[in-house]
């Protein structure tokens, strides 16, 4: 308000009233090329025009490019900040001299030229429509420079002769080229970019002289006081003229602090301008401008401002904080001006007035950090100087949690595996430790918040496996254990065994049992040793499994094997199993009875041929003779038979063994009755044997008198009654007193005591 009220009666004791907002200063314009003024195709470049304008309003602005003396761009703006133009990728065809002129409310500057260099040109592509053509057809070819601007000419040769030029305004030219020689003919192109035509320099002129005077008045800058300024000071400032001569017309003059506008005024009156000091910078700067028409004279004078107080820093303590745990805010201005102000004077306070902390000293706030961000600033003020510190954004940090233990695979015994921690909860980084027991396994990871870590081991028991832990910390005061590693461990397919039960027998069921040692599920295979295709795959929870055979036949004996594997992927193979299939019991029942009768009906088979043979040879009718012998007679009885007979037979073998086969038991009368009772009527002969004496071997043992035989024919009746028809004598005579004598059989009276007696 004071400063509108100075400026107020400043204007009203000049000349005549002014309007502040038309009071300006176009100060200067410049224009630059970035990043700089000669650059390669394709490199964006900016042309920046900045304009320095003294003002106290917001003044409406108009830019104006050129480029090489023409027009290129127009923008209007209120905006302080710097006039842009962009030049996208640039290219040859923005070659050329760049300048900028800005027009405020009739009053214009230009800013000096600057040459925008670029090199660098796309290599052309030529096109033609056939690659053979006929005499005097000719062919349509296409020259292109792509991604080049501007207005070009396209130069077209055969065989390293120029043979047409066009000009474009495009960056492609096409013609129709007519080609009469026979054979082949080498076509290609170039183009050039028109930027401007070349220039030739001519001689120098004729010189002349010209001599420019200065002015006899020139603006005049007062500061009190000059030395010993500290921040709160009150600074008076005058700009006046010196010199001033009333020839002079509009005339006009202008207090700026850099580009600040403090006051205006004009030729009749000086400018007095008081304010407080505010250490901005080390040293501040103040112009006295006086424009008169066309020209600017400036009179500028520097003072060096002492602060009272540093811009405070606001600091945290610890630096890091967690959720709910005791902090420290400190606000403190490192450099103070004893000499002006006291520190009971310097006071600190916090932004925003809700901080939720507890002052404990100058510039000291306690209490606990919240649970979410939160932004803090420390303002220092002092003799009406604030300053307020950077703002300070405290992110409480998230206590870790403890974290899980995982694997990401099935581990398998005797592999490597890797084994993850991660906390779900923790502002990171976080460290991450391993233990197998409590022994550390290598060194502690840090990860960011999200990341898990992870150690690659090996373990070769399953046991093991529960052995492993790990701890994550955040720079809390305590660090979160996991629990063990809980998790199933994958022991790889070991010890195969293919067992066969029952016993193979044709018409039974038979299992094969593939039993092994390792972790399910596992996949059983059963093959046949002949073939390549398993007989049955299946999955187990258990570690055996079978396979059934159903009905047994010969045709299921072979070798046979089974295979194992599980999620270690490691396939094993029982031995080979023989599996002989056996004759089913009841088949060799079947067979032994089918022998054992068969051997029955032999057997009576041959019975009854036996005893049919023997009913033959008694229905057979025998004839025998026998020759009286007298007792002194050494001469072999001789019998003769008319069939053959058991007695007949008999005759022919030595002595004993004729004994033994005559003298032999009678059967009963019953038994013979029935015995006859079923043959023929025809009457049967018998036979008996009558012993005479022998003389005996004189090579032998010592001789014993012998018996000779005399056979004498007794005839049955047909009816089974003994028939005393007088069909021949039996006798019996013991010659010289004596028993017959054998080496084998030895006959008494009493044996012969069922014979007949002898017919007379």
């Amino acid at each position: 308000m004071d400063l509108l009220l100075l400026l107020t009666s400043a204007l009203l004791c000049s000349c005549g009233p002014v309007n502040t907002e038309s009071v300006f200063q176009i100060a200067s314009v410049t224009l630059s090329i970035e990043p700089r003024a000669a650059v390669r195709r394709n490199t964006n470049v900016t042309l920046r025009c900045q304009a320095s304008v003294i003002s106290l309003a917001q003044l409406n602005r108009e830019y104006t490019l050129y480029k090489d003396n023409s027009v290129i761009y127009n923008k209007n703006t209120s905006s302080k900040e710097d006039f842009l133009y962009h030049l996208p990728e640039a290219r040859v065809s923005n070659n050329g001299r760049y300048k900028c002129m800005v027009r405020i409310m009739g009053q214009e500057m230009t800013s000096k030229s600057e040459k925008l260099t670029v090199t660098g040109m796309s290599p052309p592509i030529l096109h033609a429509d056939k690659s053979r053509t006929t005499e005097g057809e000719g062919v349509t070819v296409r020259c292109l420079a792509p991604g080049e601007t501007g207005s070009f000419f396209f130069y077209f040769y055969d065989n390293s002769s120029e043979i047409h030029d066009e000009h474009r305004n495009t960056n492609q030219a096409e013609i129709k080229l007519p080609l009469s020689d026979i054979g082949a003919h080498m076509i290609h192109c170039i183009y050039k970019v028109f930027i401007m035509s070349e220039s030739v320099t001519s001689d120098e002129s004729n010189t002349v002289i010209v001599t420019v005077e200065e002015l006899s008045i020139k603006p005049f800058l007062e500061i009190s006081p000059v030395n010993n300024i500290y921040e709160g000071d009150n600074l008076t400032i005058k700009c006046s003229i010196l010199g001033f001569n009333q020839s002079h017309k509009g005339m006009n003059l202008l207090l700026n602090q850099g580009t600040n506008l403090l006051s205006v005024g004009n030729a009749t009156a000086a400018i007095e301008y008081n304010m407080m000091v505010e250490a901005t910078a080390p040293t501040l700067s103040f112009d006295c401008r006086l424009t008169v028409k066309n020209l600017i004279k400036v009179d500028t004078k520097t003072i060096r401002v002492t602060e009272l107080f540093s811009v405070p820093q606001l600091i945290m303590s610890p630096p890091e904080v967690f959720q709910m745990k005791p902090m420290t805010l400190i606000c403190k201005s490192q450099h103070v001006a004893l000499e002006r102000v006291n520190k009971e004077d310097l006071t600190y306070s916090l932004d925003p007035a809700e901080h939720f902390l507890t002052p404990n000293g100058a510039g000291i706030f306690s209490g606990r950090a919240l649970k979410n961000e939160f932004n803090y600033t420390c303002i220092a003020e002092a003799k009406g100087i604030r300053k307020r510190s950077g703002t300070l954004t405290i992110n409480p940090k998230v206590p870790v949690s403890v974290p899980s233990i995982r694997v990401a695979d099935w581990p398998i015994l005797g592999e490597s595996f890797r084994i993850f921690c991660q906390s779900s909860k923790g502002s990171g980084p976080i460290t991450y430790s391993f233990w197998k027991g409590k022994t550390q396994m290598g060194t502690p990871i840090i990860k960011s918040f999200g990341q898990p870590a992870y150690i690659s081991v090996v373990i070769n028991d399953v046991k093991e496996i529960n052995l492993f832990t790990c701890k994550a910390n955040n720079g809390g005061e305590e660090e979160q254990q996991s629990a063990a590693l809980d998790t199933a461990v994958i022991e790889p397919i070991t010890n195969p065994i293919l067992t066969v039960i029952p016993d193979p027998v044709e018409g039974n069921d038979l299992y094969l049992i593939c039993s092994v040692q390792g972790t399910p599920p596992v996949t059983f295979r059963w093959f046949r040793h002949d073939k390549e295709t398993p007989l049955k795959v299946t999955t187990s929870l258990s570690n055996n499994s079978n396979y059934q055979i159903t009905g047994l036949s010969k045709e299921y004996s072979g070798m046979y094997y089974c295979e194992a594997d599980n999620r270690a992927n490691f396939k094993v193979q029982s031995d080979l199993v023989d599996v002989e299939v056996r004759m089913a019991l009841w088949k060799k029942a079947l067979i032994g009875g089918v022998l054992l009768l068969v051997a029955s009906l032999l057997i009576m088979v041959s019975c009854v041929l036996y005893y049919k043979h023997r009913r033959g040879k008694r229905e057979t009718a025998a004839e025998l003779s026998v020759k009286p012998a007298s007792p002194k007679s050494d001469e072999s009885l001789t019998v003769n038979l008319t069939h053959d007979t058991e007695v007949y037979n008999a005759a022919t073998v030595t002595l004993s063994s004729a004994v033994d086969s005559v003298w032999s038991e009678r059967k009963p009368e019953a038994d013979i009755d029935e015995e006859f009772s079923t043959v023929s009527i025809e009457p049967e002969v018998e036979y008996t044997e009558v012993v005479h004496p022998r003389s005996a071997d004189p090579d032998r043992a010592p001789q014993k008198k012998g018996t000779e035989t005399v056979y004498t024919e007794l005839q049955n009746s047909p009816h089974g009654a003994v028939d005393h028809h007088d069909y021949g004598s039996v006798k019996y005579a013991e010659l010289n007193g004596e028993q017959p004598e054998t080496s084998q059989y030895h006959a008494g009276v009493d044996d012969y005591s069922d014979l007949p007696v002898p017919v007379d």
